[in-house]
């Protein structure tokens, strides 16, 4: 099983022609991820037991039906919020370093999340998960119902080594890194995915035909933009492949020293 997790990967391939590869995450390592965050829900249902516990004045079976159902809410909520906010981690996600990525490798929207949490409970039929466990070996992505539901894959997030920036920055000054709060922001909300694609992308470029290179550097450029917003005149002499350079040294690099 374990060797499987090491073949599975998730090819991704632009209109321009650039193909990137994800790593996907097996049922071993997922279900040891499942086996953390169980821990953390069981540990947070016992802080719910103990506050239903005066609910018994009004009857041992009420009491009972409320940490009940307060133990389905909360596990819903505890995955949905864990992987909205880690941007498709939980705790055992993260331990594991796995993340929960759109199909197409893009940013997770909070639709997915919310639908791939409620199939939770059909994929833990009949018990330990069985459901989801057999969708996840039989699917050649790695998906569990709720995965297939939202269009959703879990990839591994192998630590990436600091790449050697000389080859990427054309300039010694980066205007990106003057405002030490956005740009501690910029490092904090790109995700390691699309650093990695963004990073393949800027040592490839030369590959590229001008009119692909124009194009891919445009959409890179647009997410970046949108992740952090920078005063106009702060980016506004900056194309788009110089943009890309900028933000990729503030994600890799940090701020440049004073």
């Amino acid at each position: 099983m374990i060797a499987s997790e090491r073949e599975a990967a998730l090819a991704i391939r632009t209109p321009e022609g650039i193909e990137f590869s994800l790593r996907l995450a097996g049922p071993f390592s997922r279900m040891m991820a499942l086996i953390v965050d169980l821990a953390v829900i069981a540990a947070l249902a016992r802080v719910i037991e103990q506050l239903a516990a005066p609910l018994a004045v009004f009857g041992v079976d009420l009491a009972g039906a409320v940490r009940i159902v307060a133990y389905f809410v909360m596990s819903l909520v505890y995955a949905a919020a864990a992987e909205w906010l880690w941007r498709g981690q939980t705790i055992g996600k993260r331990l594991m370093r796995l993340r929960v990525v759109d199909a197409s490798g893009l940013r997770l929207e909070p639709a997915q999340v919310i639908v791939r949490n409620l199939m939770r409970f059909v994929d833990a039929l009949p018990a330990l998960y069985l459901v989801g466990g057999i969708a996840c070996v039989a699917s050649s992505r790695r998906q569990r119902l709720g995965d297939l539901a939202a269009g959703t894959v879990v990839i591994r997030t192998p630590a990436v080594e600091r790449p050697d920036l000389e080859q990427l920055t054309g300039s010694k000054y980066n205007s990106l890194a003057e405002d030490r709060r956005l740009a501690a922001r910029l490092r904090q909300k790109t995700s390691p995915e699309v650093a990695r694609i963004a990073l393949e992308t800027l040592l490839r470029r030369d590959q590229l035909s001008p009119p692909a290179r124009r194009e891919t550097f445009a959409a890179l450029a647009r997410y970046l933009r949108e992740t952090v917003t920078y005063p106009p005149e702060t980016v506004e002499q900056l194309s788009d492949e110089a943009y890309v350079r900028d933000a990729l040294e503030i994600v890799y690099r940090g701020e440049r020293s004073a």
